[in-house]
C-alpha cells in the first residue's frame, strides 16, 4: 500500500493543492487513490447539507478519487476548538479504524491534514500523535515565504521527537517573481538543518488551470518515487 500525510506548518501553504495533484497523478499512472480528511474543519453548508471544501475541490480535479471524512466541522478554529463548540468529541480510535477500512479499499491513501501537526485533536493528544498511531509517512509542504523556515523546521523537529517518518518536503507555489536567494536559502537550510530531503519544486499555477496541467507540473516538479519510496514503472518507460 502507498500510503502518505500531507502536512505543513499552517494552512497557507497549499497542502490540498498538492495533495489533489499527487491523488491525481496516482491515479493517471492506474493506482486506485483515495485521499482521507480525518477532520475538516471551515465546512460549508449547501443546500441544508455540510461540505468538505477541501474534498470537493480534489473532486474538481479528478471526479473519481475516492474520498472519505470522519469529522467536519462548519468552525474554521483549530479541530479541538471546533470540536468543543460544536460539541462532538475527537475519537482518534474512529480515526484509526476508518484508515484502516479505507486503506484496504485502496492502493494509493493520502490523509489530507487540516491543520499543522502541533494542533491539538483532544485532551493531550496532537496531530503529531495521530500520525504517529496510523504509522504513515509525512510529507511537508512549504511556500518560499520570509517566515517560511522558522515555522517548518519547527514543524519537522517535532515530528522527528514523534519518531516519525519523514518522506521530504515540497516547496510549492513558486511565482515568477520568487526571489532567487529566497527560493535557494529555503531549500538549503530545510536540509541542513533536519537532514531531510527537498522532494520538489511545484510552480504556480494561474486559476483557470486544467487537471492536467496540474498532472504535468507535479510530474515535473517532483519526485513522485521519493515521496512514497517506490518505483513506478510508467515513470521508468
Amino acid at each position: 500500500m502507498l500510503n502518505l500525510y500531507v502536512t505543513s506548518s499552517n494552512r497557507k501553504e497549499g497542502k490540498t493543492f498538492i495533495t489533489a495533484g499527487i491523488a491525481a497523478t496516482m491515479q493517471s499512472l492506474g493506482y486506485s487513490t483515495c485521499v482521507y480528511k480525518p477532520v475538516q474543519t471551515a465546512g460549508i453548508e449547501i443546500n441544508g447539507f455540510m461540505q468538505s471544501p477541501d474534498l470537493t475541490y480534489i473532486k474538481t480535479i479528478d471526479p473519481y478519487i475516492d474520498t472519505h471524512f470522519s469529522y467536519l466541522f462548519k468552525s474554521n478554529l483549530e479541530p479541538l476548538i471546533a470540536s468543543e463548540l460544536e460539541n462532538e468529541p475527537i475519537d482518534i480510535d474512529l480515526i484509526n479504524s476508518e484508515y484502516n477500512r479505507i486503506t484496504a479499499m485502496s492502493e494509493c491513501t493520502i490523509i489530507d491534514g487540516d491543520c499543522g501537526i502541533m494542533s491539538p485533536l483532544a485532551a493531550g493528544v496532537q496531530t503529531a500523535d495521530m500520525v504517529k498511531h496510523l504509522q504513515v509517512p509525512l510529507l511537508f509542504v512549504v511556500t518560499p515565504r520570509d517566515d517560511s523556515i522558522n515555522d517548518t523546521l519547527l514543524s519537522i523537529y517535532t515530528a522527528q521527537e514523534k519518531g516519525i517518518d519523514i518522506r521530504g518536503v515540497i516547496i510549492n507555489n513558486i511565482t515568477e517573481d520568487c526571489p532567487k536567494n529566497l527560493l535557494t536559502a529555503i531549500p538549503r537550510v530545510i536540509e541542513e538543518y533536519t537532514n531531510i530531503k527537498i522532494l520538489g519544486l511545484v510552480p504556480h499555477l494561474e486559476s483557470g488551470f486544467s487537471p492536467e496541467d496540474l498532472i504535468t507540473g507535479i510530474l515535473n516538479g517532483i519526485d513522485i518515487e521519493s515521496v512514497f519510496n517506490v518505483k513506478i514503472e510508467k515513470l521508468e518507460l
